[in-house]
């Protein structure tokens, strides 16, 4: 058994650092774009000619109905629509893509919500402040509202990023050889499924408690003094 574990074991923890780390850094880093632009047009009410006004609303609601739409759905059913369902319709996708795409969608729809609900927190008072010296609305909060809302957001945001390295997993489903289906390559040859599964879930775990005391020392760095 011991002689099993060496032999696999690097090989599963570089499929982690090939793969699913990469995955889950790419799709987190483009669901807070995503996020930020939803959490913005959400907060925001333009002034301006009617129809400006129309598309604004027509923008929001489609928004809302976006992060509705992933919020209720399940992961996998996802990512087997964007990658086995798409082809249907002339759009091919390769894993890599199709992950990624499904990752960053879904995380960007829980991460607009916490934005949101952070930006939402800062007091108004703080916008009428900003306001009456005369700063703009883009100063406002990039100055004033968004250092705040961060400190508010980032124990969620972080959770959420644990979460999607977890969820990685989900990957293998659509081909994708990360370390879940390098696991399930290897049971497949050895026969040996509860030692395989076993060890990437301790491999997933060793990766989650480093970004959980990577969450731990950046919460301690943006904490109100």
């Amino acid at each position: 058994m011991w002689d099993i574990i060496k032999s696999t074991t690097p090989e599963i923890f570089i499929s982690g650092i090939k793969y699913t780390i990469p995955i889950a850094i790419i799709s987190f880093i483009i669901s807070l774009i995503i996020a930020a632009i939803i959490a913005l047009v959400r907060i925001s009410t333009p002034k301006g000619s009617p129809i400006k006004r129309f598309l604004w609303q027509l923008l929001k609601s489609f928004f809302i109905f976006y992060v509705w739409l992933f919020r209720s759905t399940p992961l996998l059913v996802q990512l087997f629509i964007v990658f086995y369902g798409l082809p249907s319709v002339g759009i091919q996708l390769g894993p890599w893509t199709a992950g990624i795409i499904t990752f960053s969608l879904n995380s960007g729809a829980y991460a607009s919500e916490t934005l949101r609900a952070a930006i939402s927190s800062v007091p108004e008072e703080q916008w009428e402040a900003a306001y009456s010296i005369g700063l703009p609305y883009h100063k406002v909060l990039s100055r004033i509202i968004f250092p705040q809302a961060i400190r508010i957001a980032i124990p969620p945001l972080s959770n959420s990023f644990i979460g999607l390295v977890k969820d990685t997993s989900l990957a293998s489903s659509i081909t994708l050889v990360e370390m879940f289906m390098t696991s399930q390559q290897i049971a497949s040859h050895n026969y040996q499924p509860m030692l395989m599964y076993s060890i990437v879930a301790i491999i997933y775990a060793f990766f989650c408690s480093v970004l959980t005391i990577f969450q731990y020392y950046l919460e301690k760095k943006f904490e109100v003094k």
